[in-house]
C-alpha cells in the first residue's frame, strides 16, 4: 500500500501505515491544504481545531519529497501549546507527551523527514501497554483505537488526529 505523508494523521491512516508492505510516496506532487501538513484535533472545550504546519513557497507540481518546512512564525510552540491545552488532563497525557515534545523543540528542514518520525513515535505508542491508575501492572494492549474523547458531547469525526485517542483512557 502507498500512502501519501501525514502530520498527526488519524488511526486510519496509522493503521495503514502499520501493514506489511506499507509505503510513503515521495515522488507526488505536494497537494496543499491535505493532511500532509495539517491535523485536525479537539480543544479542551471539544471544539474542533486545525493544525497546520507552514511550508515554504509550494510549486506547481512541486514533489512532496521537496517541501521544506516554514519556520517564519512560532508555530511549533502554538501546536504544542495547543496540544497541552487541549490534552493536559486527559488520562494518559502525562505519559505520552514526553515522546510528542521533541518534534516541536527540534526544527526539520523537510516536512517528509518531521513527518516520517512523527509517525514512527506515534505508532510505536500506539503498540505501548497502558500504565493503569491503581498499579503498577500495565493495562492490556488494544487494537481498538475507534475511541475518541469528548464524544460525549460532540459527534465522532473519522479525520480527527490520532493523539484525541492516544491521550484518552477508554480505548
Amino acid at each position: 500500500m502507498i500512502l501519501p505523508t501525514a502530520y498527526l494523521p488519524p488511526r486510519s491512516y496509522l493503521e495503514a501505515l502499520m501493514s506489511e508492505g506499507a509505503t510513503i510516496e515521495q515522488m507526488e506532487s505536494f497537494e496543499k491544504q491535505t493532511f500532509r501538513n495539517r491535523a485536525l484535533i479537539r480543544d479542551a472545550n471539544g471544539e474542533l481545531v486545525r493544525l497546520t504546519v507552514p511550508v515554504g513557497k509550494v510549486e506547481h507540481k512541486q514533489l512532496t519529497r521537496d517541501i521544506q518546512i516554514s519556520y517564519q512564525s512560532h508555530w511549533q510552540h502554538q501546536h504544542w501549546i495547543t496540544l497541552v491545552s487541549a490534552y493536559q488532563h486527559t488520562p494518559y497525557f502525562m505519559y505520552f507527551a514526553d515522546y510528542l515534545r521533541p518534534f516541536y523543540e527540534m526544527e526539520y528542514k523537510w516536512l517528509l523527514d518531521l513527518n516520517d518520525e512523527l509517525n514512527a513515535t506515534l505508532v510505536s505508542l500506539m503498540k505501548r501497554e497502558r500504565p493503569t491508575a491503581n498499579s503498577q501492572q500495565p493495562m492490556p494492549r488494544t487494537s481498538d483505537w475507534s475511541r475518541q474523547i469528548w464524544t460525549d458531547k460532540h459527534p465522532w469525526q473519522t479525520e480527527i488526529s490520532i493523539v484525541d485517542t492516544l491521550f484518552d483512557e477508554k480505548y
